[in-house]
């Protein structure tokens, strides 16, 4: 990449080569603040042997409500090279992981291309999973072509205003429906294999907001009418309001069960059938990781000073 950076729709053009930190608040060498298997993701994704989550540091959303914000906000994590980064998808493949699954990648674009290509030509076959915030530009995404195997976005929002308050990109709409565009002709129709694991397609996230009911069954309508089903959707419930959401006091609080519960009867009543939904209390900050640098440094290294 020369000249400012302009990978994400922020097009901050932050000197990120030279060590600038860009509206990500990240360099362009990758910083990786978790990498091990998890559980939490949906059972196509999960499944019994965990997904090899490898969750990166800064983000380009930032969003007032973020779950990973120690993350996000670029204040965890360790720097890491394209070498070191194929060796930790291929480690993860080797502790059973039925899948490496990129968090919040796209700002670390480049390397992340090249690590994954370095690990293919060492062997590695299980599907790749490209998790982010739905925040991304589609012509970014066509860098991925033929290394990702499952798309994992959010669409957070349909409504600009929202996006504005609560991400601070009135964009995101737009650009959300860009990027699930150019994530669908890429994956084609979903595939599955016979333990029910997800090798090919989309999965779309909409995590329920306090208040924001309406904004969500706006979402299922414009995913249903688009997309019909060329895609999975995933109805979160698991909004955890966290300290830094007090500025915010519509959001300082849990969705109610009549909240989540008018969405998921929505999404019936458009006849969505290719639908996760989450049972019982998921609203627990014990589902956020701990970003202890588990897995990031080789065995027997010493910290990266």
């Amino acid at each position: 990449m020369t000249g400012g950076c302009m990978l994400c729709p922020r097009e901050c053009m932050a000197d990120r080569m030279d060590g600038e930190p860009g509206y990500c608040r990240m360099p362009m060498e990758p910083y990786v603040a978790r990498a091990a298997l998890h559980y939490w993701e949906e059972p196509c994704i999960s499944g019994t042997g965990g997904s090899g989550a490898v969750f990166f540091s800064g983000c380009t959303l930032r969003c007032v409500f973020c779950q990973n914000h120690e993350i996000a906000a670029g204040n965890i994590g360790e720097r890491v090279s394209v070498e070191r980064l194929a060796e930790i998808f291929l480690e993860l493949k080797e502790q059973g992981a039925d899948n490496i699954n990129l968090v919040t990648a796209g700002h670390f674009l480049p390397a992340v291309v090249q690590a994954l290509l370095r690990a293919r030509d060492q062997g590695l076959k299980i599907p790749v999973v490209y998790n982010t915030g739905g925040y991304e530009k589609a012509e970014t995404l066509k860098r991925l072509e033929g290394l990702v195997d499952v798309w994992l976005p959010d669409y957070k929002y349909q409504s600009g205003d929202l996006a504005k308050r609560y991400s601070h990109a009135p964009d995101y709409p737009v650009r959300a429906k860009e990027a699930l565009a150019e994530m669908v002709r890429q994956a084609g129709k979903p595939v599955f294999d016979n333990r029910g694991m997800m090798e090919k397609g989309v999965i779309v996230r909409h995590l329920v907001l306090p208040g924001c009911v309406y904004d969500s069954k706006d979402v299922l309508e414009y995913l249903h009418d688009t997309w019909g089903t060329q895609i999975w959707v995933s109805i979160l419930s698991q909004y955890t309001p966290l300290s830094h959401v007090r500025s915010f006091p519509e959001l300082n609080r849990k969705i109610t069960a009549e909240e989540y519960g008018e969405v998921v009867d929505y999404a019936r009543f458009l006849g969505m059938k290719q639908v996760y939904v989450q049972m019982g209390d998921c609203a627990e900050e014990s589902f956020i990781p701990v970003f202890d640098g588990r897995g990031v440094r080789k065995a027997g290294s010493p910290k990266d000073g």
